[in-house]
């Protein structure tokens, strides 16, 4: 095959997860024939999770090989889809995610902090925002502390300007009210102050280029939900509730939250899943709402463990007992944002007013 019946073949080849010609997808960046015969493959991947990539491998070798032969020799090469949506104030950030729950108890901040893990395990480049300002989770749940520092940085416009420093931990980038406040102090304030604090944690914070940006929300539908609804264009929402009805209840309304402030639902994450509490509600519940379902965690005290003792960074260790269903969540959440990019128009821009 010359360079156009090779891309020609590899285009008409069918996204496993997708369904759709690879052409179709804009995903084959490169596909040339060297001076060997060689078949050179270049593929864009829309997510680091993308789960399968030898299926894409598998199905490409079988369409080359039913043209060429099988004697054919072919070599892939990978990059990652890049798609910022930085706005005026500058955020170098491909995905925003909103983690919530429509109650408080059900393993939301828990759920966020093994999300951004996960995603991380795949080679992305994640940033975690604790914006559960009444009950801040996410330093004790990484082993976290110390005051995030304020450096002075020139911007592009050559204007000086201070700008919060994300403590790094294991790798991800942390801001969290719980490293300004005293750990039995709480935090009594009006919305307009919630405002803005949100506000400088994202428009004054030094995030970097990140792949996922994971916010873990407070429970319920109140203030700091709809301030970052009116700040942010999320990528989505993923709603995580325990499988018993009580908890059933709470998150249809986080979904209905969501729906009025034009942020779409990534899916269900049933947490907690097994004997004590049930299994398969979420799911049900998922279906009668016509969302996506994402996955169950299983209910273990490995997982309790590790946030207790502020490791949540080994939960995906070998030793883990569960780490291949807490992949799968993971990977269906990034999937979910992927396929919504495919099907949808574009996000509005990310814009501090």
């Amino acid at each position: 095959m010359n360079d156009s019946e090779l891309r020609s073949c590899v285009e008409a080849v069918a996204d496993p997860e997708f369904g759709r010609p690879l052409g179709e997808l804009g995903m084959v960046k490169q596909a040339t024939v060297a001076a060997d015969g060689t078949a050179e493959i270049g593929i864009e991947l829309p997510t680091p999770a993308y789960p399968g990539q030898e299926r894409i491998t598998d199905a490409i070798n079988a369409a080359i090989s039913a043209q060429s032969g099988p004697a054919a020799k072919v070599t892939f090469s990978w990059v990652v889809k890049g798609n910022e949506t930085g706005g005026k104030i500058g955020l170098r950030i491909k995905n925003v995610i909103a983690v919530g729950s429509g109650k408080g108890g059900v393993g939301k901040s828990t759920t966020a902090t093994m999300l951004a893990y996960g995603l991380k395990s795949f080679g992305a480049k994640v940033g975690l925002m604790d914006a559960d300002v009444y009950g801040p989770s996410i330093p004790h749940l990484c082993g976290a502390s110390g005051e995030p520092p304020v450096e002075e940085v020139t911007g592009a416009d050559g204007q000086k300007m201070q700008r919060i420093q994300p403590i790094d931990k294991d790798g991800l980038k942390l801001l969290s009210i719980g490293f300004l406040v005293k750990e039995d102090q709480a935090v009594v304030w009006r919305g307009p102050m919630l405002h803005k604090l949100l506000t400088q944690f994202l428009a004054q914070t030094e995030w970097g280029e990140l792949d996922y940006l994971i916010i873990d929300l407070p429970p319920g539908t109140g203030d700091v939900s709809l301030t970052l609804s009116q700040l942010l264009g999320l990528a989505g929402a993923v709603i995580v509730c325990t499988p018993q009805k009580v908890a059933l209840l709470d998150a249809v309304k986080a979904i209905s939250m969501f729906a009025q402030v034009k942020i779409p639902v990534l899916g269900i994450v049933e947490n907690m899943s097994g004997e004590i509490f049930g299994r398969g509600g979420a799911k049900d519940q998922a279906a009668k709402s016509g969302v996506p379902f994402l996955g169950e965690v299983p209910i273990t005290a490995h997982i309790r463990e590790l946030g207790d003792a502020g490791r949540m960074s080994d939960i995906f260790n070998d030793d883990c007992p569960v780490r291949d269903e807490l992949l799968s969540v993971c990977q269906n959440i990034a999937m979910a944002i992927a396929k919504q990019t495919i099907d949808a128009p574009a996000l509005p821009t990310l814009e501090v007013l």
